[in-house]
């Protein structure tokens, strides 16, 4: 069915353009006899002009001096109003990157966490927390050590060593009065008097300047040694000659003059030693180490 004829713009006549009659107020303009009107010549129509290019649209907004037409939509210019249409499209991009980057980042996460099963972290990663892990503190440099302790220790470890031979001297000159094992206490006495001359080299060998009246602890040790080492030689000479013709009598050595010569090595060994040991205890309590009498160097 043809659409029904539309109602007139409201203020215009029905009817064509040339079927309307103009309006009693305009009808002296189109009259040739009327006053000041334009004959015939002046109801020609006058040739159409070209309005030209159309003038650019001012802006819209606060400032613009145009108001858009009635019915139309708020002014959309990006950046201006309220900026709903320009801030949704530059904001559309930015989201959309966004959320493909967490996507490419979690795949590569959870490619990183579930391909090595229990073979542990890939080296890029196990290198990054090498890399990041703070380094251990340099360990504190061990403290000097006091040079008079060491010298204390090292002297308390060749008196230790000192008194390895006395039982054995004692032994072989209780044998040499009772006139038996006669060779096996002169060889023992010559091994004590040797080792006894070694302790007075290895005391020669050590330093113990830090130690206190050091001068006089070395020197009471070297007389005190080799006092006992002269003992030991003239008690073996001792034995040698009571091993000889009419060197015992009932089951008793002979005195000679090598047991004298012995005897009296032997005190000197013994106040030697009894001036070290004093000096050493005292050295002996400063440090915490073995005290030690006498008869024990």
């Amino acid at each position: 069915m043809p659409p029904a004829p539309s109602a007139a713009p409201f203020g215009i006549r029905p009817g064509a353009p040339g079927d309307r009659q103009p309006p009693a107020e305009f009808d002296s303009l189109f009259r040739a006899d009327a006053p000041g009107g334009a004959g015939a010549d002046s109801t020609r129509q006058l040739p159409r002009q070209d309005a030209g290019p159309a003038a650019p649209a001012r802006p819209a907004g606060p400032g613009g001096g145009q108001e858009p037409p009635y019915g139309a939509p708020p002014y959309d210019t990006p950046g201006r109003g309220d900026g709903r249409s320009g801030t949704r499209r530059s904001v559309v991009p930015v989201v959309a990157a966004v959320v493909v980057g967490c996507a490419v980042l979690g795949l590569g996460v959870g490619a990183v966490m579930f391909s090595g099963g229990d073979e542990g972290p890939a080296p890029a990663a196990a290198a990054t927390v090498a890399a990041e892990s703070p380094e251990p503190p340099p360990s504190a440099a061990p403290e000097p050590s006091d040079p008079a302790e060491e010298q204390a220790e090292a002297l308390d470890e060749l008196l230790a060593d000192s008194n390895d031979s006395r039982s054995a001297v004692i032994r072989s000159v209780e044998n040499i009065k009772k006139c038996t094992e006669l060779d096996q206490a002169a060889t023992d006495l010559e091994d004590a008097a040797e080792q006894r001359r070694g302790l007075v080299t290895r005391l020669d060998e050590l330093t113990v300047d830090e130690l206190p009246d050091h001068a006089r602890l070395t020197a009471a040790l070297t007389k005190a040694w080799q006092a006992s080492a002269s003992a030991d030689d003239h008690y073996a000479a001792w034995a040698k000659q009571v091993k000889g013709k009419r060197g015992c009598k009932d089951g008793q050595a002979r005195t000679t003059s090598r047991t004298a010569q012995g005897n009296r090595a032997s005190g000197e060994a013994t106040q030697a030693k009894d001036e070290a040991s004093a000096l050493w205890n005292a050295i002996a309590r400063e440090h915490g180490l073995t005290e030690r009498r006498s008869s024990q160097l």
